[in-house]
């Protein structure tokens, strides 16, 4: 019996210190999405053929090694996590899922899984964490947390914390690539559609499991990426897919806007596409010069092969708004994590997360 009140006291005891950590804005931040946000995860799926953890990956970031980043340096959930006062960048959930020890993700975790979509069906054989199955691991972390630290004090710390989703490029690249099967099934508008609809589902997914702030990333201007543009004769951006992108990211803020007068949520919605083609438009207004070419890689654009440690990367990687064939610089990851922290509603709609968690 004493055993079991101490072991309750010192659960209470971290619950609080958690939730009132110096200069930390929430008490927790849980990431889902794709390699814009991965930090880690697909390190420990054996058969991932979609990886990062190899040079020259990594050659910015503290220590100059590859952690699984798809970035020369941090990525935009690091700089989001630095902007609310995080001491150290979220783990992936894979290096601690072993761990029987539930209290590890108090503090948050990142599900994010490079090559990830919205749907199971994308890069299914690629050995990525699906949207679903990463809502999968939250859920299994939510019902350990709330069995040892109880329903009542684990809602009010969800309600606090923050849940971040970045997702849907990787189901927006794959139905335009050539050679797609997705576009014998489906129209662009029935697929986007679709995304919009199992996003949906998703977000109602997370909001059951206690979520109530949420900051969702849209899809950038994906026609614009040195792969992209790669494919396209002329060189410039592949329009199709941008035009896709901007639906798709119409979608996202009309089911935000649904949610929020069905259920008790708050959110903030980052307009990367507009934000990416300001980058593209106005490059020196950011510092930057390089707009087309990727950093590293091997070819036309640096998009023919990508950054494999074959390849050879830029010295002035904070000029380039792309690391390689479709991931932005640590440079550009920094912009667009400031903004998402606290940018105009020329990006954020409706507020951004400095109001968001304010809230």
């Amino acid at each position: 019996m004493a055993h079991n009140f101490l072991s309750l006291l010192f659960s209470l005891f971290l619950l609080f210190a958690f939730s009132c950590s110096d200069g930390q804005m929430v008490p927790a931040a849980f990431s889902f999405g794709d390699s814009l946000a991965d930090v880690g995860n697909n390190n420990h799926i054996k058969l991932s053929i979609i990886k990062a953890n190899f040079p020259h990956n990594g050659v910015d970031y503290p220590g100059g090694k590859a952690t699984g980043r798809f970035s020369n340096g941090k990525n935009s959930a690091d700089f989001l996590a630095e902007k609310l006062g995080f001491a150290t960048p979220l783990l992936p959930y894979l290096s601690i899922a072993p761990s029987s020890n539930s209290k590890a993700f108090l503090g948050g975790v990142s599900f994010a899984s490079g090559g990830a979509g919205i749907l199971d069906s994308t890069n299914k054989h690629s050995g990525v964490i699906s949207m679903n199955k990463q809502i999968e691991n939250y859920s299994a972390v939510y019902g350990q947390l709330v069995q040892q630290l109880g329903n009542n004090e684990m809602q009010k710390h969800f309600a606090k914390s923050l849940f971040a989703i970045v997702i849907g490029s990787n189901d927006l690249i794959n139905y335009f690539k050539s050679g797609s099967d997705l576009r014998k099934q489906y129209t662009p508008q029935q697929f986007t559609d679709l995304m919009v609809a199992t996003l949906k589902d998703q977000l109602k997914r997370i909001y059951n499991l206690g979520a109530r702030k949420f900051v969702v990333i849209g899809a950038g201007a994906i026609g614009c990426s040195p792969a992209q543009r790669y494919q396209n004769n002329t060189g410039g951006c592949y329009e199709e897919t941008n035009y896709w992108s901007i639906q798709y990211n119409e979608g996202i803020k009309s089911i935000l806007q649904g949610m929020k007068s069905e259920l008790t949520i708050n959110y903030a919605f980052l307009d990367s596409y507009s934000l990416l083609l300001d980058f593209i438009q106005k490059p020196a207004s950011y510092g930057f010069k390089e707009v087309k070419s990727a950093c590293c890689g091997l070819g036309n654009l640096n998009a023919r092969v990508p950054c494999l440690p074959v390849a050879k990367y830029c010295n002035n990687r904070d000029e380039h708004i792309f690391w390689d064939f479709y991931h932005p610089t640590e440079a550009a990851a920094r912009i667009f994590g400031d903004t998402i922290f606290d940018g105009t509603q020329q990006f954020m709609f409706p507020i951004n997360v400095r109001q968001l968690v304010a809230i």
